[in-house]
Parts: structure tokens; sequence; C-alpha cells
């Protein structure tokens, strides 16, 4: 049974009732950010029940030393882990001495959380009775503003409902902090100044082993029914903590209100000995505007970004809440602001996978940003690898590879590999091609091919190389083979031939020269440079060019479809329809070594293929690949659905490829795989986003042209989305009766819809 407590609307997510139970669930599910900093919807107030704390900085890290039972040569040293850091949203709140906490009240009546995605904003409400029998209503108010990133903002209001009360207010900063998932409990934060400055209370901490310096700060403003308190702050503090205390007499319904705006700086952009001034400087523009007039900026904000970015979905609301869901948190993990940061499995919502970068980035989350944001956003993400380059290659070298040959990290956040499974660190090296894929993405979708010469060619010579050098000759088969590896699919480890792999290998090495070609004609002086600082030689590119076109692919007759790897017909070929559900997820209920065995599919992987490539393959191979592997797909990767979809839309199987679509979009709304607690799945939203525009809506690009092959599932009575397609934005509008186009700007767009050449004025609506 999936949980069901999320009430369903379309712009925001609203738990009524207050339950124990799913207190950290709702922690991750109502987490907020603004692409520099996030934290998970902790209470504000103390509280003694379970709870998973969290508060993130994007590009701070740590790397915790690896754990492992047997080391082996080639492991990573480290685990890069995002740091939860110092907390800044405390309030202690006392009423006649009594500490309010929601674990050990008599009574918790009229609960209420909203996250408001529209807006951009998250409340949370309740009437209490304490021990002491004093009946309590709070309202608490919070946002991570967009317009000033470095601050958040919170209004903490209290009205005593039952009797006149002393309440005691203490907001506080604590760098004493720790993270779920430390290997060894190491310290991660040194702190080494506390300081009180008129209002401003500060903490001076640094990350051990990396050096990041962070400044946390609070002000805080108390209020009595609106009207501001001059009252003295009574500051205490120790070496990790600072409060300001506040007391008050408050007539029973009367509103006590604290807003406190906290945040951090951090010596990422900015230098350290200016931390302090610079947190000062942000808190007091904050507490200038005030919360009102800040948060009307944070409503703005997020407007501008809807207005690009929203998919609208009618007659379906559990549809419409989850594909909004989705984009929200994307946009409020990555902004596209810092070619330094890119987009973490958990975004800012949790600690697992350590908040690092993996190869959804390029597959999965690049297509949305293209679409949704100017193209500088997903061209800072191809220069964030390309930045890495240099890592890429040392990991190589690490594991024998040579003469500039490049393997990019599995998990990273500063190019190094930092994950610490053999199966996955020196095996799932499918990860290369998607680099590549990604640059090809980028130029096919806007045109830009400056970033080939520019940088792009670097990254694709490398990974050409380290493809060339993978793969070993078999006189046996008189073709190129890859051994030892991972797919996609990480429920078969250490097999031969996995056909993704090897095509991704083939597509890379045909790909590099293939450029190679045209820059050499076309940007000359480009060229000469590259092959200088490569040191590529044409003996070389001869030999990488016998490893493209002797590639083996392991092929079925009998079944007429490639197969997945070299043995997988030697598995117990049972469809997942005939498993017993009480063994379902297999991946918590069956030994690894039975996983293994089985033909169990994780996720996509030769279906991978066919979704990158599809243009590659006719409709038929398609479906008889889909008709293949599906069956033995227990889609247990939060990676897995969205591509299902898109295939299942692309065969015409709507019915099919909405079930998908339900399952990606509301994975973490439903909690599908049992885990909401520990963070939600932010770069498989980017695939929730793709099951919509390229699954249901059809889009490809055929011949540097828009193409739109629209279908809707019964279940909606229409449904649009916008598309920023080389600098002209198009709305895209698709009904049970057709479909139409507006098109934003000042030039013409041709456009195919169903295979047919339709021409699209500006501002003037098309239908078809």
């Amino acid at each position: 049974m999936n949980q069901d407590y999320i009430q369903p609307n379309v712009w925001s997510l609203i738990e009524e009732e207050f339950d124990v139970a799913r207190v950290k669930s709702s922690e991750s599910l109502f987490s907020i950010g603004n692409g520099a900093m996030g934290q998970r919807a902790n209470f504000e107030e103390h509280y003694s029940g379970p709870t998973f704390q969290g508060s993130y900085i994007a590009g701070v890290y740590y790397p915790d030393k690896t754990k492992v039972g047997w080391w082996k040569n080639g492991y990573p040293e480290y685990f890069a882990k995002v740091l939860n850091a110092p907390n800044w949203i405390g309030i202690n709140v006392e009423v006649n001495g009594e500490v309010l906490d929601l674990y050990t009240c008599k009574s918790v009546a009229h609960f209420k959380r909203e996250l408001n995605m529209k807006e951009g904003w998250y409340e949370r409400s309740f009437e209490a009775v304490l021990p002491n029998d004093i009946t309590v209503q709070v309202k608490a108010t919070r946002f991570l503003s967009l317009s000033q990133d470095e601050v958040g903002a919170i209004k903490y209001q209290v009205i005593p409902l039952t009797h006149n009360a002393t309440i005691k207010l203490t907001p506080y900063l604590n760098s004493g902090i720790t993270n779920e998932d430390t290997n060894w409990d190491d310290q991660f934060w040194e702190t080494y100044e506390v300081s009180q400055d008129n209002q401003v209370s500060q903490i001076c901490s640094k990350t051990l082993k990396t050096d990041f310096h962070v400044c946390t700060g609070m002000v805080n403003t108390v209020l009595l029914d609106g009207t501001v308190q001059d009252i003295e702050a009574k500051v205490s503090q120790d070496n990790a903590y600072i409060e300001q205390s506040y007391e008050l007499t408050v007539k029973q319904g009367q509103t006590v209100a604290l807003h406190k705006f906290g945040g951090y700086t951090v010596s990422l952009n900015h230098t350290q000995n200016q931390l302090k001034a610079a947190s000062k400087e942000s808190l007091d523009a904050a507490v200038k505007k005030g919360f009102d007039i800040l948060l009307q900026e944070q409503k703005d904000a997020w407007s501008q970004i809807w207005e690009m970015a929203d998919i609208v979905i009618e007659g379906d609301v559990k549809a419409q809440q989850g594909i909004r869901f989705n984009i929200f948190h994307l946009n409020q993990t990555y902004l596209g602001k810092d070619p330094r940061l890119n987009i973490g499995p958990k975004g800012f919502t949790g600690e697992k996978y350590g908040g690092s970068t993996y190869w959804d980035t390029e597959a999965y989350c690049i297509p949305f940003y293209m679409a949704t944001k100017n193209h500088e956003v997903a061209r800072n993400l191809l220069v964030y690898r390309y930045n890495h380059l240099d890592k890429a290659i040392e990991n190589a070298e690490k594991l024998g590879f040579t003469n500039g040959a490049a393997l990019y990290p599995m998990v990273t956040m500063n190019g190094e590999e930092s994950h610490n499974e053999w199966e996955i660190t020196f095996e799932e090296i499918h990860r290369n091609g998607a680099m590549v894929f990604a640059i090809y993405n980028y130029v096919r979708y806007t045109g830009d091919y400056s970033y080939i010469p520019e940088k792009g060619l670097e990254v694709m010579i490398a990974i050409a190389r380290f493809w060339q050098q993978r793969a070993t000759f078999s006189t046996d088969k008189d073709k190129y083979v890859i051994l030892g590896v991972t797919g996609p699919n990480e429920y078969e480890n250490n097999v031969n031939n996995n056909w993704y792999t090897n095509y991704l290998a083939q597509w890379c090495i045909n790909y590099c020269i293939e450029n190679l070609n045209r820059v050499k004609v076309d940007f000359t002086e480009d060229y000469n440079r590259i092959i200088k600082k490569t040191n590529l030689t044409a003996s070389e590119i001869v030999k990488m060019s016998a490893v493209a076109e002797g590639m083996y692919f392991p092929y079925s007759e009998k079944h007429d479809v490639y197969l997945q790897q070299d043995g997988f017909l030697d598995k117990e070929l049972i469809t997942v329809s005939d498993l017993d559900p009480s063994e379902r997820p297999i991946n918590q209920k069956w030994s690894w070594d039975r996983i293994l065995r089985s033909p169990y599919i994780k996720q996509a992987d030769t279906l991978q293929g066919f979704y990158l490539f599809e243009d590659h393959f006719t409709k038929e191979q398609l479906e008889k690949h889909f008709d293949f592997y599906e069956p033995f797909t227990v889609h247990e990767s939060s990676l897995s659905p969205c591509v299902h979809s898109i295939q299942a839309a692309s065969l015409g199987r709507v019915d099919q490829a909405y079930t998908f679509y339900l399952r990606t979009s509301r994975l973490d709304l439903d909690d599908y795989n049992k885990e909401v607690e520990e963070g939600l799945h932010i770069t498989s939203m980017a695939g929730t986003w793709m099951s919509i525009v390229e699954g249901f809506g059809g889009l490809r690009i055929i011949n540097d042209q828009l193409s739109f092959t629209p279908k809707i599932p019964l279940q909606w009575s229409a449904y649009s989305f916008k598309v920023n397609f080389r600098n002209q934005i198009l709305k895209v509008s698709v009904s049970h009766e057709g479909v139409s186009f507006v098109l934003e700007g000042s030039e013409e767009l041709t456009i195919l819809v169903n295979n047919k050449t339709i021409l699209v004025a500006p501002d003037n609506l098309i239908t078809v």
C-alpha cells in the first residue's frame, strides 16, 4: 500500500493531522531550497520525536574516508558527502516555563502543513495542549529567498488560546551538528568564532579537510499584535551555539510573532575575511525590506519560473500535482547560475548518495533545463564536466589507462571518483558515454555548435581514447568486446558485452571522429590548438575507428533482439508478473546473490539505448525490444518509469504510458519505494517532465526542426507546456480535439506535426 496522506491539490502539498510516524517523510516532501541552499521541513520549535534534521549548502562537502570490507587497488580514498550545515531555523518556545514540543504535548489539533509551489513558501499551523494545560495556536511560515539567495525568512506566530501566558521565544544558531550518514562518526565542522554584534548573531565555522568557511547568521524582530516590540534580547552562547531570548507577557488571544532572518555566506563566494560583513549586509537588507516585501519578491520570482516551466494538466488533479511537484523541486535544487554546481540525486532533501553528481544530470536533467531555461544553463552543466576533464584523466590513470584517456566518475563533487562499490566504480563505465551524448543533445537542441570546438571536442577525444583502450579484441569472435562491466541495470554485475555499453562506446568514437573532421575544416585554429594539447595522432584515430567498426553486439536470432549481455538467455526467464508480490521490492527482500542470478532488470538498460538513439532503429525494433525486456523490469530505480513511459507513448500504448507517468511523477508523493524519509529523487524528476513533453507530446529534433507526435491519456481533458527552442518559445496545447501552437518571438518557426510541415508565425494560434 502506498502512502496517500498528501491531499490532492493542483498547486500545493497539504498534510492534515499530526502523525508521528510520518514526520520524517514529510520533512522530505515539504523541503525547500533556492539553488544556493536548502533544508528539510524540520520543525522550528524543539521536537524530541523521531526526526531527520538537515540543512545543506550548495557546493559545500566533506571527503568522508571510504569504508569498505576489503580494499582494492583503484578504490577512491573517500566518499564525498554533502554536509548537514549549521542550523539557523531553530526557535525554542516556552509557555509559562513549559517547552513546546509536539511529541510531548497532551494533544495536537488542526495540524496542517502546506508547501505552496506556485509562490515558493512553506507553512505549518496547529493547536496544541501543553503538559501544563495551556492551549496555544501556532503558525509558522518559511521560505528561502530567490531574490537574496543567502537569506531565508521565518514568521513564527503564537497565540495563547486559554490563558494569559508568559511566552519565551528563543531563536538560535547551532553549528554542533552531525550527518546522518557519517562513515566513521567524524566531526565534519570546526567552529572557530561565535559572536554578537548589535542585533546580529553569527557563527563562523569551517569544514575539516575541504576547508570551506561558512558564516551562519541571524537577526530577529518581535511583534505583539503586529506592533514591533522594543525588547532587549538576552544573549547566551557557547563554543558552537548562540541564542537570543525574548520574554513577553501575552494576554489570551493576543498574537506574539517572531520574524527571523537567517542564512549563510560561504567562502565559495566571498573571501574568508569578508564572510561576517557579507552575512551582516545580506541580513540587514532582508530586515530593511521586512518579511512581507521579501515574501512578495519570492512570489514574483516563482511566477517568472512558472511562466516558462509550468505544465498544465486539465482533468486529473493527482497528475497535475505530481508534475508541478517535480518541476518545483528541480528549480529549488538548481537554477543554473553557477557552473561550479550540479544536481545531486537528493538535492537539498537528504544525505543519501552523498549529494554528489551522477550521470543522471547528463542523461535526464539537461533536456529539462535546455527547454525551460536560457540555454546558458544547460551549457553551464556541460562546462562543469569540461572543468573536471583533468580529474577524469587522473581517474582513468588510477585504473591503468594511459595517454589522456578519461573515465568520468560515477559519483563526484570535484571531478574525483568518490563511489566505493567496486561493481559501480570500476564497471559502470557507460556513464562516460552520457557525457558525450549530453554534448550531442545540447548541440542538436540549441544549434550552438561553438561549444564543441571551444571545449567539447577535448572531452570527446579523452573518452574515445578510453573506449579504444577498454575494448579487447576477441580472436574467437573476430570482434572487439568489452568485458567485466555493469550496465544501467545494476542487478547484473561483472557481465560481458552489455549491449548498451558497447553501443555507446561505438557511437562515442564515431561521433568524436565526425567532429574532428568538421572542426578541422570549419574551426582550423581550434583544431590545431586541440591536436597540440591532446597530442592526438592519425594512427590513434585509425585504432579508434577499428574498435568502433569491429564492435561486437550480442544478439538472439530466436528472439530477434539484442541481448542485454552475453549471458542473459542463460537465466531462468520468469517475468515480473509471475513473481509473488510479497517478494517485492526484490532489493529489500532478496539476497544480492539471488538478484544477480535473476533476469530482473532494475531500470531501462537495452531500452535506455533505444531511448537515446531512437532514430537509429525502426518502430518495429523498439516494439520487439520493449515487449521482450519490460516484462522482466522491476522498476526499482527512480530513473526507470520515465523511459518506459516515453517508449510506451511512442508505441501508441497510451494507457501503459500513463501508468508509468503516474509512477514517476508521484514516486515520492506516494512513496512507491518506501524510502521517501531519506530524501526525494530529484534527478528522476526531470524524467517526469520528459514523460510528458517527449512521451505524450512526442517532442523530437528531426533535421534541426522541432517535431511533435502528440497523444493524450483518456484521464486528461487537455495539457500544455512550453519549450525554449533556439531562443524561440513555443507553447504546445493538446486536447482530444487536436493540438495548437503559439509562438512567442519575432520570427517564424517551421515544425513537424505527425510528420507534416507546419509554419508557426509569432503570436498566431495554429491548430492542427
